[in-house]
């Protein structure tokens, strides 16, 4: 582990840039090709529900026999949860909660924090279980959704029945195997797949309407309050299979600044939503009309000479479904390392042109083990069902709750009026968790297992990292002391080139350099204090991502601050500190690099508990190499080795 740390405090008023595609002002061919483009990646969650929504809210009813009063009841509940809680809440009002044209569970924490100044554990608590949550949320979906689709071929032969789970885990494999190459090439058919995905499911729900026209009357909320007030416990936990209609709405707000509120707002109101209303309300008069249909509702829609074509189409729409949560679990990780919650991990980026395209190998091989995992674990969509709508709601409530903050003390509304705002939310998102969390012997022990594992990595690095910079504080020289003697000394030979000494504190004196000093009794001609930030906004731009301190004679200190969603690239920053005009000649095949190495041992008696200790000491060994995290030309990087007690 290097000796720079990345911080989310400082530069946190730093201007940020957006990206080309998140710009409000996109207009004409670049707007569609973006509403296009989101499809794909936003809606691509939420698309796959119909295969298993509806189908699993009325499996509690099955063994009486399903009646219309139920059928009505439960779309009415699936139509008002698309209602209530995507439009309303995520494409009406939260996107308006943009951090710098960004959103995302982190984004709301860096604006949370931004708003309340110091007191920030609260939100900081939230923001890391909001985090941990989506982490099940990217286990649970690949799985539920490419076995919901292959379950398709059931209707087609049941002959399948015995492949469905081998067919489901080679899938995965080949998913996870091509993550390393980029998904650039692949993304370009994601937004037409996926259109085609729903346009497809409006016309067979669409198809079907006509078998019973009386359940246009789902359309009544009082359908959908009636059913919970006559089936008391049943229509509690019917409530959380409903909520499995609005699993994929965070990637609304997640996914923002990708694409911008306009075109996920057009996609929304243009396509997605009437697409699916219009399927689930031809699903539930197809059950109307033929109850023994119940069995797979959606894939009983179509003919039989249609079937298998559409099971290919689903498997593709559940195939994009699971690259988009990849995805936006790598960015999620990449965004937790800059605000310093988890310890670095290796990002490769794999497009020269797309910044936000980044693959990190690690936890790809950990979400493979893991889905493939729950694959044999659950082997079926109807088991998993019962593990999925908890980390969906709980991510739901700690995004309102993160909402609250802002709305109250960034928008400066009064309190009863933030209240009012975000109190309905609040209150229909817990009572969707209180029923989801009837499922926690079924299997929503799973996503409460994994969040409740990575809370804890989070806050055993957050506080460990705190006591680890609070020890190397002891004994230490200020920068500015120890550059008057280096200046005032004369027995010190200059050497030729510039030397940057890596450092996570400004103000101390890096102890790379002294070392070098202890050891080598040589200075460069050039030397550089360097201290990489993190802001609280998403990206910087490169006007004001660095900040010089000259002291004279050589020494220099400089700050470079990057937004918490970009990579660091320390090389191309000094390079660009020579084209601004700022007085420094950076030639990268004459400067060192110079990091304090530390070495970590778990100590009886002192910082953490011992446990806590030896979890701390393991992260710090499967943290990601300094050199790569800063992308530092390995053949110029000088390591000075640091053992430190915890």
């Amino acid at each position: 582990m290097g000796e720079v740390e990345a911080s989310a405090v400082p530069a946190a008023e730093a201007p940020s840039v957006e990206r080309a595609g998140s710009a409000e002002g996109a207009s004409g061919r670049r707007f569609w090709v973006l509403t296009l483009g989101s499809l794909g990646v936003v809606y691509g969650d939420i698309g796959t529900s119909p295969l298993y929504a509806l189908r699993e809210s009325l499996a509690h009813a099955r063994a009486g026999g399903v009646t219309r009063p139920e059928v009505l009841g439960v779309v009415s509940l699936l139509l008002w949860a698309l209602i209530l809680i995507v439009t309303v809440k995520y494409v009406l009002f939260l996107l308006r909660a943009d951090n710098r044209g960004e959103g995302g569970t982190l984004a709301l924490l860096a604006l949370a924090r931004a708003a309340i100044g110091r007191r920030t554990l609260f939100v900081l608590v939230l923001a890391m279980i909001g985090a941990a949550l989506f982490y099940g949320d990217a286990l649970i979906t690949p799985a539920i959704s490419v076995l919901s689709a292959l379950e398709g071929m059931n209707t087609v032969t049941p002959a399948f029945a015995p492949y469905v789970v081998p067919a489901t885990v080679a899938i995965l494999l080949l998913l996870f195997a091509v993550q390393g190459r980029g998904t650039g090439a692949v993304a370009r058919f994601f937004g037409p797949i996926t259109a085609l995905w729903f346009v497809v499911m409006a016309i067979a729900g669409l198809r079907h309407i006509g078998d019973d026209p009386g359940i246009l009357a789902a359309f009544n909320p009082w359908e959908g309050v009636r059913f919970m007030l006559n089936h008391g416990t049943v229509g509690f936990m019917v409530l959380g299979s409903v909520f499995l209609a609005v699993t994929g709405a965070e990637a609304l707000y997640a996914d923002m600044g990708h694409f911008g509120r306009g075109p996920i707002r057009t996609a929304w109101l243009g396509l997605v939503l009437p697409a699916l209303a219009i399927n689930y309300l031809g699903q539930g008069a197809l059950v109307l009309a033929r109850p023994e249909a119940l069995d797979n509702p959606f894939f009983n829609l179509v003919d039989d000479p249609w079937r298998l074509p559409l099971v290919v189409l689903a498997a593709a729409a559940t195939v994009i479904a699971s690259q988009a949560v990849i995805t936006g679990a790598f960015s999620l990780t990449r965004q937790a390392v800059q605000l310093g919650l988890l310890p670095r991990f290796e990002v490769r980026h794999t497009s020269e042109k797309e910044a936000g395209q980044i693959y990190l190998p690690r936890l790809n091989r950990q979400l493979l083990v893991g889905v493939v995992l729950l694959v044999l674990l659950f082997g079926s969509s109807t088991a998993l069902a019962s593990a999925y709508g908890i980390a969906v709601t709980g991510t739901m409530v700690v995004t309102t709750l993160l909402a609250f903050v802002i709305v109250w003390r960034a928008w400066r509304l009064p309190l009863p009026l933030a209240l009012l705002v975000c109190l309905p939310f609040l209150a229909i998102e817990l009572l969707f968790l209180a029923a989801n969390m009837l499922k926690i012997l079924d299997g929503g022990w799973v996503p409460l297992l994994v969040a409740a594992t990575i809370v804890s990595l989070m806050a055993i690095w957050v506080h460990g990292v705190r006591l680890v910079n609070a020890k190397a504080k002891r004994d230490t020289v200020s920068t500015t002391e120890l550059v008057k003697m280096l200046v005032d000394s004369k027995s010190l030979l200059r050497t030729p080139g510039t030397a940057v000494y890596l450092t996570s504190d400004r103000d101390v004196a890096p102890r790379a350099l002294l070392h070098n000093i202890k050891h080598n009794h040589v200075l460069h001609e050039q030397n550089i204090f360097l201290t990489v930030n993190t802001a609280s906004t998403p990206r910087v731009a490169p006007d004001h991502r660095i900040r010089i301190e000259d002291f004279g004679d050589g020494f220099r200190r400089i700050d470079l601050t990057f937004g918490f969603m970009e990579t660091p690239n320390v090389p191309k920053a000094l390079a660009a500190c020579r084209k601004q005009g700022l007085g420094i000649k950076f030639d990268i095949m004459s400067t060192s690099f110079f990091l304090s190495r530390r070495h970590f041992r778990a100590v009886r008696g002192r910082g953490l508990p011992r446990v806590l200790d030896a979890v701390f000491v393991a992260l710090t060994k499967n943290s990601a190499n300094v050199t790569d995290f800063y992308r530092l030309p390995a053949e110029r990087v000088v390591e000075m080795g640091q053992q430190i007690m915890v």
